[in-house]
């Protein structure tokens, strides 16, 4: 099993406040701006429209103390888009959390997996 993308195992939503939650969704898609430094380009490789991601990240950044995500207007080249320091923080430990997830519950799934039905794809 593989944080961020995963094929098989747990996809984990932590919810923080009862209209609070960071999802496989909104990690994958502050992983791709951190990755790419643009959201058009985060959205792109989710196959996520502009404005689906745009309203995503205005939704987190209103929800923390401070902005997880910085975008700058730019000029013929376009803009930047960057995570900030409590970005980064929040993705890390997002990550971290999926990682205790999927050691916490390893042996549970070798178990489901041994009576798999024959045939059934197998990572």
């Amino acid at each position: 099993m593989k944080a961020g993308n995963q094929t098989r195992g747990a996809r984990l939503r932590i919810v923080l406040d009862p209209d609070v939650a960071i999802g496989p969704g909104r990690a994958d898609l502050l992983q791709g701006i951190k990755d790419t430094g643009s959201i058009a380009a985060a959205s792109r490789r989710m196959g996520m429209s502009y404005k689906r991601a745009w309203s995503l990240v205005e939704s987190i950044n209103g929800c923390f103390v401070s902005p997880l995500v910085l975008a700058s207007k730019g000029g013929p080249g376009g803009g930047t888009t960057r995570l900030t320091d409590l970005g980064d923080k929040v993705l890390a430990a997002y990550r971290r959390m999926e990682e205790l997830t999927d050691a916490a519950i390893e042996p549970e799934m070798k178990k489901l997996q041994r009576v798999l039905r024959a045939g059934t794809k197998r990572e």
